[in-house]
C-alpha cells in the first residue's frame, strides 16, 4: 500500500511540476493544487499507514491502548485543506479579475507595468 501511495505522490508532483512550467497561470494554479495534494498524501503517508484503531483514549486510561493511528497528520492534512481552498479561491479571484483586466490569462502577455520597447528607444 505504501508504494502505491508513492508512486500516487510521484505522479502527481510530476504532474504539477509540468502545470507549473506552463504560461498559462490558470494552468499554474491547478499544478498548484496538485503539489499541495501531493504534500498532503506525503505529509498523511509519513504517519505510517496502520490498520490501527482510532486514536481514542478510554475511560480512566493516560494512554490509548493497542494499536492506534496517528493524529498528527491527520490533523496536519486537515489544516492544510482547509488553507489550501482559501488560497485556491484567492488565486481563481486574481486569475479572474486578471482576465477581466488585460483579457488574457498568458503570463508572457501580462506586460503592464513594464515600458513599452518603443518607450525604451525613445529614451536613448
Amino acid at each position: 500500500m505504501e508504494l502505491l501511495l508513492a508512486i500516487t505522490i510521484g505522479v502527481l508532483v510530476a504532474t504539477s511540476v509540468y502545470l507549473m512550467l506552463d504560461r498559462n497561470v490558470l494552468r499554474f494554479v491547478f499544478g498548484l493544487v496538485l503539489l499541495s495534494n501531493a504534500v498532503n498524501l506525503l505529509i498523511f503517508g509519513s504517519g505510517r499507514l496502520t490498520a490501527g484503531a482510532p486514536p481514542l483514549i478510554d475511560d480512566g486510561a493516560y494512554a490509548p491502548t493497542g494499536l492506534v493511528a496517528n493524529a498528527l497528520p491527520q490533523a496536519l492534512v486537515l489544516t492544510a485543506i482547509v488553507i489550501g481552498f482559501g488560497l485556491l479561491a484567492f488565486a481563481l479571484a486574481l486569475v479572474y479579475r486578471t482576465y477581466m483586466t488585460l483579457g488574457t490569462v498568458n503570463s508572457d502577455e501580462m506586460r503592464v507595468a513594464e515600458p513599452a520597447a518603443d518607450a525604451k528607444e525613445a529614451g536613448r
